[in-house]
């Protein structure tokens, strides 16, 4: 399935952080840019759920940076997953 992600990624280290996050933009040909409040992060990805996209993204930004965390938006067909780091929070369909 295709999703529309919007994400905000906040983390403890920023800057150890944004390579793994222009990284992840690159492969996916999304946008992404700093603001106060964290990384902002808007792209589309392919994935066979929501859940398995947002702990894949999750899990690779831990893996540089222990502390971060990850609100996150996934978009597809109408339904709307949002995630606090792993847990899921609210499906909206429409």
């Amino acid at each position: 399935m295709r999703f529309h992600l919007r994400a905000l990624v906040d983390s403890d280290n920023p800057p150890a952080l944004r390579p793994v996050i222009e990284g992840f933009i690159d492969r996916h040909g999304g946008s992404g840019r700093y603001t106060d409040r964290g990384f902002e992060i808007e792209l589309d990805c392919e994935g066979a759920s929501a859940r398995d996209l947002n702990r894949a993204l999750l899990t690779e930004l831990r893996r540089s940076v222990k502390k971060t965390r990850l609100r996150a938006e996934w978009m597809t067909g109408g339904t709307t997953e949002k995630f606090f780091d792993y847990v899921p929070k609210v499906i909206r369909k429409q």
